[in-house]
């Protein structure tokens, strides 16, 4: 068997970390905290109060053989009283903005919570739609369609997920994920492309939060892919 410490430093030569906050926004017991404990823990807890205390996870993806870091904040049950500050949103670059496929009322704060999100955020926050609790086919009281239309309006990515059986809840935050490290890796290449051009640019290509100036074309780039990418 191979020594993993022999091994170790041929694995940093192809690694490097990246570390994105993404924001978990919408109404009170829409079932963010359990997408939480699904992709971070692979855990479900049926009889789940209103998060009190818990304020983010991290979690590990490799894409291109970089190791990206998510740190996936909650909202602590803030949402409950219309309470979330500006600082939770600060530095975010992705969101999952969810709603209940079974409450039509958490459907009807969409648009509020895109507000709140753009207004304390970068306007290019990558953002995708969740109708969670998909496993709830009896009692759904929005449509996929309807999800869907809204998403596409709004210029953002869209899915339904259900934590109780986990269908879709990797791929909803690996959407968001992908999609930010991708705009990263546009702008990095842009970067060194300008130093190539320009010896004197003084930027070193490294930059990992998008700004709020970035140019509009990225901001029409993440809007590209809108509607239902990775609906079910």
């Amino acid at each position: 068997m191979a020594n993993p410490d022999e091994e170790q430093p041929q694995t940093q030569q192809h690694t490097e970390d990246y570390l994105f906050k993404i924001v978990l926004i919408g109404d009170s017991a829409v079932g963010k905290s359990n997408l939480l404990a699904r992709f971070a823990r692979d855990e479900f807890h049926a009889n789940s109060k209103s998060t009190i205390g818990v304020e983010f996870q991290t979690q590990k993806m490799e894409i291109n053989r970089k190791e990206v870091k998510a740190q996936i904040w909650d909202t602590a049950g803030q949402e409950r009283f219309r309470a979330v500050t500006s600082a939770y949103y600060r530095g975010a670059v992705g969101a999952l903005l969810v709603y209940d496929i079974s409450r039509r009322l958490t459907f009807d704060s969409v648009g509020r919570w895109l507000n709140e999100l753009h207004t304390h955020s970068d306007m290019n926050v990558v953002t995708i739609l969740v109708g969670n609790k998909s496993d709830l086919k009896e009692d759904r009281e929005v449509t996929t369609a309807e999800g869907k239309a809204l998403a596409e309006a709004q210029g953002l990515f869209f899915i339904e997920t259900s934590a109780l059986d986990s269908s879709n809840v990797n791929a909803a935050f690996q959407t968001v994920v992908k999609e930010i490290y991708h705009i990263l890796s546009r702008k990095v290449m842009q970067s060194q492309e300008l130093k190539v051009k320009d010896p004197d640019w003084m930027g070193d290509g490294k930059t990992v939060v998008l700004q709020a100036e970035d140019e509009k074309k990225q901001e029409t780039e993440a809007k590209s892919k809108k509607g239902g990418c990775c609906s079910s």
